[in-house]
């Protein structure tokens, strides 16, 4: 009953007007940015961070958190309608919703994902709701051992679960780290990785960072990549309410999806994507023709595209009770907290209840704004994919300019977001993933501070990282994950070199 009731007080928080404003702007603006390709939601909250500083910060999750759900429901437009992701998570969706498309079928494949879409974001608020304010009370009990070692392993399957290389995402992670360090100890705030340079005493801002590695970068790669043409499958999309049919085929992978995206997003290093393919994989599995899949079955659809908006929900667990962020998304939103004075952890429901529960309201009346944008506006939309990028990134990169500078009025971030820029372009074109280095960038100070503590704790004794079950639990874990990573890598290469030396 508390629930219920702590739930009425979010709702009175989220029907204020100006956060029902701020909730439109985020939903419309991520819907948005997932239909056009080449922008990511990570970009989008980069470039509309700055404006939130003059907010308050439930107004400002309230809009930041909009732009994370509202990009999945966007990005299942293009997937369908032009077999292009506009979003990370919707990839899996080309497979059957493309072929949907050109079957005529375009309607019921985009009703179907919005339908899904609003579905497995209410429940996994619904489980928010329930999971969070008891999973925090028990975190009160960790202390700085527990919360390292907790970090430490929510770093390590991010890392685990990369993309690409394991040893390049382990590189980005103790990069990341090394960033979010420069500056002033924390403990004796002596100078450290300054270079003599005034403007890093109070080390690198999180905004020039995500900017240059989401903005800048992802406007040279599509530059480069000349998205400029892009075929719009021709078809009158008609139908949008899928029929009975339909929703017999779908009601299972929409419940399935609902379950597995929420509980994938709660762990630490899960996140949409895995989310997305786990319950592709999932309705494969339980499908009695599995070898129709990929030439415009529903359930390919609706699983999926329930589950990434499900994992959203479940994303926020970790964050809201533990401090801990699980994903790139949830490291932005972290970073906006701590802007505004915000500390997520075991005692942000009992400090900030009008935070945690105005958010969780929000999500409620933002998934309701997303179903009655998404089904009427979709015409729009496929007119918006017309916009030429030639238009696209010249504003993209303005934006960009004026929300650098606007942090501290400083030309220096304005050229540390440029920097990053850069190096993001070349981790791009190098296969680095972004994710692990803005991760470790903003839990490499916490991590610090949790380390120092419990060796303070312990008098220099590493033990105490072992003696405490939590902790000891976590960290081996841990090492386990990384080293059953490596040596697969190790053993591949040696096997590469001996093929080599047979050969020559």
């Amino acid at each position: 009953m508390d629930a219920i009731g702590n739930l009425f007080f979010g709702i009175g928080i989220a029907l204020e007007p100006i956060n029902i404003v701020y909730c439109f702007i985020g939903v419309l603006v991520g819907t948005l940015i997932g239909v056009l390709p080449g922008i990511g939601p990570a970009a989008a909250v980069s470039l509309l961070l700055p404006v939130t500083f003059s907010m308050t910060p439930v107004s400002a999750v309230i809009m930041l958190a909009g732009i994370y759900y509202g990009a999945q429901y966007g990005g299942s437009t293009t997937s369908i309608l032009i077999n292009i992701p506009g979003e990370a998570a919707s990839v899996v969706t080309c497979l059957d919703g493309y072929q949907m498309a050109r079957q005529g079928r375009a309607g019921p494949a985009l009703g179907i994902a919005a339908f899904g879409s609003f579905i497995g974001g209410t429940l996994s608020v619904v489980g928010l709701m329930f999971i969070a304010p008891p999973l925090a009370t028990i975190s009160l009990k960790f202390g700085p051992p527990e919360y390292f070692c907790l970090m430490c392993l929510g770093l390590t399957l991010l890392i685990y679960l990369a993309s690409g290389s394991i040893i390049k995402a382990l590189i980005m992670a103790c990069f990341g780290i090394i960033i979010g360090c420069m500056g002033q100890d924390p403990f004796s705030a002596s100078p450290r990785f300054v270079f003599g340079i005034p403007e890093l005493m109070d080390g690198i801002g999180l905004v020039p960072i995500v900017m240059g590695l989401f903005g800048i970068s992802e406007v040279f790669l599509n530059i480069e990549q000349g998205l400029e043409k892009r075929d719009i499958f021709g078809v009158k999309i008609k139908n949008l309410l899928p029929s009975l049919q339909d929703w017999k085929n779908s009601i299972g992978p929409i419940l399935r999806g609902s379950i597995a995206g929420f509980f994938i997003g709660v762990i630490p290093g899960g996140g949409v994507i895995i989310a997305s393919f786990t319950s592709y994989a999932m309705e494969k599995k339980f499908s009695k023709h599995p070898e129709r899949f990929g030439t415009g079955m529903i359930e390919g659809v609706a699983g999926p595209e329930t589950a990434n908006n499900a994992a959203t929900g479940g994303a926020l667990v970790p964050l809201l009770t533990l401090g801990i962020p699980s994903n790139v998304m949830m490291a932005l939103l972290l970073g906006a907290l701590m802007i505004h004075g915000v500390a997520p952890g075991p005692l942000l429901i009992q400090k900030n209840p009008e935070i945690f529960w105005g958010i969780v309201a929000s999500l409620y009346l933002g998934n309701a704004m997303l179903l009655a944008l998404n089904l009427p506006l979709i015409g729009l939309w496929v007119q918006v994919l017309k916009v030429p990028y030639k238009i696209l990134f010249p504003l993209i990169l303005f934006f960009c300019l004026i929300g650098a500078y606007s942090v501290s009025n400083s030309t220096f971030d304005i050229g540390v977001m440029l920097l990053f820029g850069v190096l993001g372009y070349f981790m791009r074109k190098y296969d680095y993933e972004a994710g692990p280095f803005v991760l470790a960038y903003v839990l490499g100070p916490i991590l610090e501070t949790s380390l120092r503590q419990s060796l303070l704790m312990s008098k220099g004794s590493f033990s105490i990282f072992f003696t405490r079950p939590i902790a000891g639990g976590a960290i081996i874990l841990s090492l386990f994950m990384l080293i059953s990573s490596i040596f697969p890598a190790i053993r591949k290469r040696k096997r590469l070199m001996v093929l080599e030396e047979r050969i020559l």
